[in-house]
């Protein structure tokens, strides 16, 4: 997921990441800040700093730190469900201007280790492919957890649509009972009616 957004001065965005059990997450982020005389966002913002906070789906602070205007956080889930990743920056009226925009660039990785190619390089051939090896291989553990997630969430929902159409089912034979009731009720009323008034 790479995305960028705009935000205020000490406005804190939030994004919702779906994410399995026992995954590691690695976020790089980038803030400038725009510039009024020049009229654009500037590369850097230095003086800035970025407070990232990750809640679990039980609302368990997993991450609350603060990094500088440029940076990479990471963490592992806990639990599978849906993350919520806060960013706010700890900018003031001294360090920015009261209002000023400000552009955060946001990469986020979910089950992924980034490869550093400078150790890749540095290594031998042999060792270069067994860690490109290793890399891979957690790709493929990371695939399988996303399967199983998905085959949870999957049996969830057919276990609740089987429970609704059960609970349909019910309701529609109880208002069937009740309309042949009624029915048997006033045929039984009108027969004694007639009878009374000698009709029949």
């Amino acid at each position: 997921l790479a995305l960028y957004f705009h935000s205020g001065e000490r406005e804190e965005k939030c994004i919702i990441e779906d994410i399995p059990t026992d995954t590691l997450v690695i976020g790089n982020y980038k803030v400038q800040r725009w510039d009024i005389h020049k009229q654009e966002f500037l590369e850097s913002a230095p003086g800035l700093g970025m407070f990232v906070t990750v809640t679990t789906p039980s609302a368990e602070v997993l991450l609350s730190k603060l990094y500088g205007p440029q940076g990479t956080f990471s963490f592992t889930s806990h639990l599978s469900g849906e993350h919520i990743i806060c960013l706010q920056s700890n900018s003031t009226r001294f360090i920015a201007f009261a209002g000023s925009k400000l552009r955060i660039h946001l990469d986020i990785r979910v089950g992924e280790h980034f490869l550093d190619e400078s150790v890749v390089q540095a290594k031998d051939k042999v060792n270069a492919v067994n860690f490109r090896l290793e890399h891979l291989i957690e790709q493929v553990h990371h695939i399988s957890k996303e399967q199983n997630y998905e085959r949870e969430r999957e049996e969830k929902f057919r276990k609740t649509s089987e429970e609704t159409n059960s609970n349909i089912l019910w309701w529609a034979i109880v208002q069937t009972l009740i309309l042949i009731s009624i029915g048997i009720w006033q045929i039984k009323s009108l027969r004694d009616f007639f009878i009374s008034k000698k009709l029949v």
